[in-house]
C-alpha cells in the first residue's frame, strides 16, 4: 500500500468534477481503481474523499453507503481522511472567496460536518484514526473591523467546542479517534502560524473549555484535552509557502504550543524572484498573467526589500505593484504540480515540500498525508499527460521523496 511506516499518503479527489454522489463515485471509478493497481496492486489504497454537502446527502440515502463499503472492500481500498472545506461547487463555477461559505458562524457548516464525520466513522478501518479538513473559521475580508471578527471567532469556538463533544463521545462509545483539521489559508481568519498560535492560546482553548465545562461538567484539563484532540490543524504547504514561513520554524512552534498536527496537503506554491530590470520583470509579469483565471481566488503574497510582505487578494491586484523597485519576490496561491519546480520563468516551492518531508521522517507530526494538485493545464505541453498519470507521477515523486 502506499504507506510509509508512519503515515498514510493519498491524493485528494476534490480535483474531479462532480457534486452528486453519482459523480463522485464514478470518478472513484475511472481514476482511483488504475492508479492503485499502478502503484499497489497487492497491497490496501488509501483515498482523500471529498464530498459537497450535497454528496453527503446523497450518501446517507437508501443503500448508497452500503454499496460504497461494500466497492471499497472489494477493491482494497480505504479512507481515511475527507476534505470538508468546500460545501459546495468546486467546479465549473466562480468559487473565488464562496469556498467559505457557509462559514463555521453557521449551522450549515456544523450541519455539513457532523454528516462528514458520520461517514468516516463508518468507513474507517479498525485501528486507523480520521480526520476531516476544514475552512479556517471565515473569509477575513468579509467582516470589517476587530470587533466583527472577534464575534466569528467567538462563534466559531462555540461550534469547535460542541463538535469536540461530538467526536470524543464517538472515541468513548465506539473506540475510533476522529479530528477535525482546520486548514490555515491566505485571507483566512487563520493564515499563518502567529494567527494559528494567537487562537488556539486566546481564543479556543479558554472559550471552548468554558462552553465544554458549563455545557457538560468537565474540568478544565479535561476539556483542554479533548479539545486539543479533536481540533487540530491541517498544514497545507502551499499555504504557508505563500506566507513566507519556514517549515521547520512553523512546525516547531505547533509542537512546541501543543497544536497537533491532524493532516499535511502536499501541495506546491508559484513564485518568482523579481529581477531589478524592469523589462526582465515586465516578462515575469507576463508570465504570471498566462495563470489568470475566473474560478478560483489566487492571492499573491510579495516580500520587498525591507522584508515587509504585501498581500493581495487576487493575481490581477498584484500586477500594478510588480513594478515597484522595492519589491524582490512574487509568491501565489497556485496548486501547481508537484514534481517540477521550473515554470518557465516561474519557480514552485517544491523545496518547502522536500523540507517538511524531511521534517516528519525525523520528527512524529502527523500520520496523514494527502497531494492537492488541481493545476495541471499549467505544465508545459511536452509535461501534460492524463489525468490519471498525472496523479500517479505526483504520488510517486512524494513516495521517492519519502524514501
Amino acid at each position: 500500500m502506499i504507506i510509509t511506516p508512519h503515515h498514510h499518503l493519498c491524493y485528494c479527489t476534490n480535483i474531479h468534477p462532480g457534486e452528486s454522489w453519482e459523480a463522485v463515485f464514478q470518478s472513484l471509478k475511472t481514476h482511483t481503481l488504475p492508479i492503485k493497481e499502478q502503484l499497489c496492486p497487492n497491497n490496501p489504497f488509501g483515498i482523500g474523499l471529498r464530498l459537497s454537502n450535497q454528496a453527503s446527502v446523497d450518501l446517507i440515502k437508501g443503500n448508497a453507503l452500503a454499496e460504497f463499503k461494500n466497492w471499497l472492500f472489494q477493491n482494497d481500498l480505504y479512507v481515511f481522511t475527507m476534505n470538508g472545506f468546500p460545501y459546495g461547487g468546486f467546479h465549473q463555477v466562480v468559487v473565488k472567496d464562496k469556498v467559505h461559505q457557509p462559514d463555521w458562524t453557521t449551522p450549515e457548516r456544523m450541519s455539513y460536518t457532523l454528516r462528514l464525520f458520520n461517514l468516516l466513522q463508518e468507513l474507517l478501518p479498525e485501528g486507523t484514526e480520521g480526520g476531516i479538513s476544514t475552512s479556517p473559521l471565515s473569509y477575513k475580508y468579509w467582516h470589517k473591523g476587530e470587533e466583527a471578527l472577534e464575534e466569528v471567532i467567538a462563534v466559531s469556538c462555540q461550534q469547535f467546542a460542541e463538535l469536540s463533544y461530538e467526536l470524543h463521545r464517538i472515541h468513548e462509545t465506539t473506540g475510533k479517534f476522529l479530528h477535525l483539521d482546520i486548514e490555515p489559508e491566505p485571507d483566512g481568519i487563520l493564515e499563518n502560524t502567529a494567527e494559528v498560535l494567537e487562537f488556539y492560546d486566546k481564543y479556543l482553548i479558554p472559550l471552548g473549555s468554558a462552553y465544554l465545562s458549563g455545557e457538560y461538567g468537565y474540568n478544565s484539563l479535561q476539556s483542554e484535552e479533548i479539545l486539543r484532540s479533536h481540533i487540530q490543524l491541517c498544514y497545507d504547504i502551499c499555504h504557508f509557502a505563500v506566507a513566507y514561513e519556514n517549515p521547520y520554524m512553523a512546525l516547531e512552534a505547533f509542537r512546541t504550543a501543543d497544536i497537533r498536527i491532524g493532516k499535511i496537503q502536499i501541495s506546491s506554491a508559484l513564485k518568482a524572484d523579481l529581477p531589478l530590470n524592469p523589462p526582465e520583470r515586465g516578462k515575469i509579469k507576463q508570465s504570471f498573467e498566462a495563470f489568470q483565471e475566473s474560478t478560483y481566488l489566487h492571492q499573491v503574497v510579495a516580500l520587498d526589500a525591507s522584508g515587509s510582505l504585501h498581500q493581495f487578494r487576487d493575481l490581477p491586484d498584484s500586477f500594478p505593484y510588480i513594478f515597484h523597485p522595492k519589491m524582490r519576490e512574487w509568491r501565489t496561491h497556485f496548486h501547481v504540480p508537484l514534481f517540477t519546480e521550473s515554470y518557465q520563468l516561474l519557480q514552485s516551492t517544491q523545496s518547502d515540500i522536500q523540507a517538511v518531508l524531511e521534517i516528519i521522517k525525523e520528527i512524529p507530526t502527523t500520520r496523514h498525508l494527502e497531494v492537492e494538485t488541481y493545476t495541471w493545464e499549467v505544465l508545459p505541453k511536452e509535461l501534460r499527460v492524463d489525468l490519471t498519470q498525472s496523479i500517479i507521477r505526483e504520488l510517486e515523486w512524494v513516495m521517492k521523496e519519502l524514501e
